[in-house]
């Protein structure tokens, strides 16, 4: 139907948008300018600056999986800059409950600026993505956690000055942490190391990539490493298996005395929540070496650098 002025409407406000789906969405130097820019904006929130380019701007959170971490900070982040954000839980939404998710992806397009979307099955943000006409946040699937991945590397940057170069362990599930890293390695110019059981490698397809061994021990991987992280060993979609995988992880705990292998200046970091006494030692949190806070705290920076970058021209 025409309007009042003859012509058709306009159905779309951003024909041609950009998504944040997998680190791979990002050429190498937009994605160290965003992890540079959340050292900045950081800075600016912690001197108090105010600084809204988002006035005006909407983000829809999408939770078919809850986070504490992911809903505060990209809550938190859009309204330091401005915006506001809404968050639909799975009773909030017909996403995936009798309709397509490629009519909730167009619904939303006409009613807010952004959207992201927390959930397991990484078809379902790529499906979103297709059809929607403004940016799409991958907000964690089975397959990818980008947004971690930002706020990590600003963690690295603000304690080493650098990422090129540097010597990452990860130690633990080849789930979706690790195949975060196997793609930030090539991108960010970082070499990694992966020890994790076998049976429980990263997934099919994810490698051989570049800057990244599989080795055959924690011990190997974290021998002189500048980096070690570890994630839990039973994530979403391990339900029932919890038994098993600690028998099968057996050894790959992170604590102080494995630390101890890597650089005397190594980082420790995990994305969390933490299992004490699975994962991680019940002490190693604590640990001086451990920056796991600063790097959750880092999650509402680099996601408000990540806004910046796909909403403001």
């Amino acid at each position: 139907m025409a309007d009042r002025s003859g012509s058709a409407p306009q159905t779309s406000r951003h024909p041609a948008p950009r998504h944040f789906l997998t680190l791979g969405d990002f050429t190498a130097d937009e994605l160290n300018r965003v992890v540079w820019r959340g050292v900045d904006l950081k800075e600016m929130w912690r001197i108090g600056q105010r600084y809204e380019p988002l006035r005006g701007r909407t983000l829809a959170m999408i939770f078919e999986l809850s986070s504490t971490r992911t809903r505060v900070s990209f809550e938190a982040g859009m309204h330091q800059l401005g915006g506001h954000a809404l968050s639909l839980s799975p009773n909030d939404s017909h996403l995936g409950r009798g309709e397509p998710v490629e009519d909730t992806a167009r619904v939303l397009s006409e009613m807010v600026d952004a959207v992201m979307i927390r959930t397991f099955d990484h078809a379902t943000v790529e499906r979103f993505a297709a059809a929607a006409s403004i940016p799409v946040i991958n907000g964690m699937t089975s397959r990818s956690h980008p947004c971690q991945l930002l706020a990590d590397m600003q963690t690295l940057v603000e304690y080493r000055g650098e990422i090129s170069g540097t010597t990452v362990a990860f130690v633990g599930d080849g789930h979706n942490m690790c195949n975060s890293y196997i793609g930030a390695a090539g991108l960010f110019g970082f070499e990694l190391r992966i020890a994790t059981p076998s049976g429980h490698e990263p997934s099919q397809g994810i490698l051989p990539a570049p800057n990244v061994e599989l080795v055959d021990s924690p011990a190997h991987a974290v021998d002189g490493a500048d980096l070690v992280v570890t994630d839990v060993w039973s994530s979403m979609g391990h339900e029932g298996e919890e038994a098993d995988r600690r028998a099968a992880f057996v050894g790959y705990q992170v604590s102080p005395a494995l630390l101890d292998r890597a650089k005397p200046d190594a980082l420790f970091m995990h994305c969390l929540p933490a299992h004490r006494g699975e994962e991680i030692s019940n002490d190693m949190l604590d640990d001086p070496r451990s920056v796991a806070w600063v790097e959750a705290g880092n999650r509402l920076h680099s996601q408000k650098a990540l806004l910046e970058f796909l909403l403001v021209a």
